[in-house]
C-alpha cells in the first residue's frame, strides 16, 4: 500500500488506484479503509435509475447548505445501519474520514468506470439519513437507508450540475413508517485529510453549514413530537405511517411527517410554534394534499410543541388547518380532531 496521492476534489481515477493507494476493497459503493482511517462512498446514479429509484445525487441546497443523497448498502431486502451501512453512520466515531466519489464513465480501452473525486464529506450532524422505498434488485419493494452527506469543513465539493439528482419519471406514492427516529446529533470533524481544490471552475466556496445548537435542538424537538404523538395515536388504536410521494420530472420525494390512516388526517409537525414555521406547514400540507388518494375527504393539521398565539390559530381556521399542540402535561390539546372541512 502506498500513500503518495492526493485526495483534490475534482481528481479522476479507478477503484484499482483507490484500492492499492489506501488499503480498502473495490467492489462495494462503501470502501472502509481501516488503515488509512478513511471511509470511500462510491455514488452512481444510474444504478438506481436501473433498479427503479432515483435517490442518489445532488440535492438541492436547504437552510444548511449543500446536501448529497446516497442509497445505502444492500441490493435486496430492508436495509440495516449494520455493516457497511454502519460504517458511514461510525465514521465520526471512530475517527475515521469520509471520502465521496461518482462515477465518470468508463476507462477507454478497458470498460473500467472512472470515479471523480467529489471531496470530503460528513453525514448530517442532525439527521443522518432517511429511510425511503425503492425497488431492489429482485425488483420487490423494500426500504433504502438514504444518507445525507454535507461537504467537510474547507471542502469545496468538485461536483457538476451533471451531478443533480435525476429527475422521477412518473408522479407516484409509496406507503412508509413515520419518521420517528430522533437521532443523536454528532460532533463534525475537521477537515485533515483532502486538500481544497480552488480553481476558476470550482471557484464558489460551498462549505458545510455549521447547523447551530439552537437549531439542532429544535429539529429534535420536532422528532420527539412526532414520535410522542405516534405513540399517543397508537394507545389510542389508530394505525399511522406516512408517504413517499415523487413528482415525475423533479427530482427527490415529498416526504410528509404524518399520516393518521384511522382519521384520514395527514400531520405536519414543526419544532417551533412560531408564525413563520406555521406559514410554512400550511405550505407544506397544500402541497402534500394534492397527492395523497381521497383528498376531498383529507383532513390536514399543523402538530406544534406548545400553544401559538390567537391569531396563529385564527389564519390556520382561515385556511381549513386543524392544530394540534403538546400541553405541559405530555397530551395533546385539539385532539381528537373536530374541525369540519367546507
Amino acid at each position: 500500500m502506498t500513500t503518495t496521492v492526493d485526495l483534490v476534489p475534482g481528481w479522476v481515477t479507478t477503484r484499482d488506484v483507490i484500492a492499492a493507494t489506501f488499503g480498502c476493497s473495490k467492489f462495494q459503493g462503501i470502501e472502509p479503509a481501516d488503515a488509512a482511517g478513511k471511509v470511500f462512498v462510491f455514488s452512481d446514479p444510474s444504478a438506481g435509475e436501473e433498479y427503479g429509484y432515483t435517490f442518489d445525487g445532488r440535492a438541492e441546497d436547504d437552510e444548511f447548505g449543500p446536501l448529497y443523497l446516497y442509497t445505502g448498502a444492500g441490493a435486496n431486502g430492508d436495509q440495516k445501519p449494520s455493516g457497511r451501512n454502519g460504517s458511514l453512520l461510525s465514521h465520526v466515531e471512530k475517527g475515521r474520514e469520509l471520502h465521496l466519489f461518482v462515477a465518470h464513465g468508463r476507462l477507454p480501452g478497458s470498460g473500467a468506470m472512472r470515479q471523480r473525486y467529489i471531496g470530503q464529506m460528513v453525514l448530517d450532524p442532525v439527521k443522518p439519513y432517511d429511510v425511503r422505498r425503492g425497488p431492489g434488485k429482485d425488483g420487490a419493494m423494500r426500504d433504502v437507508l438514504v444518507f445525507r452527506f454535507r461537504p467537510a469543513e474547507g471542502t469545496t465539493p468538485a461536483w457538476t450540475e451533471a451531478d443533480r439528482m435525476p429527475a422521477a419519471a412518473q408522479t407516484a406514492f409509496e406507503i412508509v413508517d413515520p419518521a420517528v427516529t430522533v437521532a443523536q446529533p454528532v460532533v463534525l470533524p475537521e477537515q485533515s485529510g483532502a486538500k481544497v481544490k480552488r480553481t476558476e471552475q470550482h471557484s464558489t466556496a460551498e462549505t458545510m453549514a455549521d447547523i447551530p445548537a439552537g437549531q439542532r435542538k429544535v429539529l429534535r424537538r420536532e422528532g420527539e413530537l412526532v414520535k410522542a404523538f405516534v405513540a399517543h395515536l397508537a394507545a389510542a388504536g389508530h394505525e399511522t405511517h406516512s408517504f413517499q410521494i415523487t413528482i415525475k420530472g423533479e427530482p427527490g420525494a415529498l416526504t410528509p411527517d404524518l399520516y393518521d390512516a384511522t382519521d384520514h388526517a395527514l400531520y405536519e409537525a414543526k419544532g417551533q410554534t412560531t408564525r413563520a414555521n406555521v406559514r410554512m406547514a400550511i405550505g407544506q400540507l397544500a402541497d402534500y394534499r394534492r397527492h395523497i388518494p381521497g383528498r376531498k375527504e383529507l383532513r390536514v393539521a399543523v402538530l406544534l410543541p406548545s400553544e401559538p398565539t390567537e391569531d396563529v390559530k385564527d389564519l390556520l381556521g382561515e385556511e381549513y388547518v386543524e392544530l394540534v399542540w403538546q400541553t405541559e402535561d405530555g397530551g395533546f390539546a385539539g385532539w381528537p380532531l373536530a374541525y369540519n372541512q367546507p
